[in-house]
């Protein structure tokens, strides 16, 4: 990361007694810009000789008297990476989530994330959208229509317009959206609304009705696709000294607001 690249984008969500808590920030990673919001899911190692893994983030905050920069993440793991191993119970795209959240400095999250991680084939690849529902989406308002439904689905109905329209002028507008990892039922309903839709035009993968039941708009053929019904206990995650136990109550909150 580099020095003092971190900053909040976006207004600011929320308020409670020292704390300050927002939707977004950025950082440059590698001379590149990139940002991360509320509900992402980003591929991060917590240390170099632990595998890969995938984090949800679900709070960010600013400490207001130390000014430190705050985060809590839910982490997703493949099983043959939890002690319990992979079983013949595990499904092919199935990961298994820590069942504490972790609160770590931004500046940290940020040394955590795997900017490119090609080598995650445990997932399944999301239906893309077709060139020309594509270039349609950019021409009659739908692709702004459909970043607010992602985010009143997905993001507890705040307002992201404004990280998005950042979003958009670093060319990032999927960039949280790379990989996803839904409930069990959430998956069976997708693969149920591909079965259906299978030899039918992708432009019904944005109609309101499909999303509503289930379906997945990917604007691009990158976005993968996991589930998780399980949790486990990790035995030596919680000592990494990244992880900051003191703010431990903050990460258990969660904000239904719009700003």
């Amino acid at each position: 990361m580099e020095p003092n690249s971190l900053k909040w984008v976006g207004s600011s969500c929320g308020l409670h007694g020292p704390y300050i808590f927002y939707k977004a920030f950025k950082f440059n990673r590698d001379a590149k810009p990139r940002i991360l919001s509320l509900g992402d899911f980003f591929f991060v190692r917590c240390k170099p000789e632990d595998p890969i893994c995938i984090a949800e983030l679900q709070l960010l905050w600013e400490e207001r008297t130390s000014k430190q920069l705050l985060s809590s993440s839910k982490l997703y793991f493949l099983p043959e990476d939890t002690p319990q191993g992979r079983t013949v119970t595990h499904g092919e795209h199935e990961v298994i989530a820590l069942s504490e959240k972790v609160i770590v400095r931004l500046e940290d999250l940020v040394k955590w994330t795997v900017p490119d991680f090609s080598g995650w084939d445990n997932s399944l690849k999301a239906e893309p959208l077709k060139p020309s529902v594509l270039r349609e989406l950019g021409t009659n308002g739908r692709r702004e229509a459909l970043h607010r439904y992602r985010e009143s689905t997905l993001t507890s109905g705040l307002n992201f317009k404004d990280v998005q329209r950042e979003r958009a002028q670093l060319g990032q507008e999927e960039d949280g959206r790379k990989v996803l990892v839904l409930s069990y039922p959430q998956y069976c309903r997708y693969r149920s609304v591909l079965a259906r839709l299978r030899e039918q035009p992708s432009s019904l993968l944005i109609d309101h009705t499909v999303l509503a039941l289930g379906g997945i708009a990917a604007l691009d053929g990158s976005t993968r696709i996991l589930y998780c019904r399980d949790t486990f206990e990790h035995p030596t995650l919680l000592q990494n000294e990244s992880i900051c136990d003191e703010f431990g109550e903050c990460g258990s909150w969660r904000f239904d607001c719009s700003l």
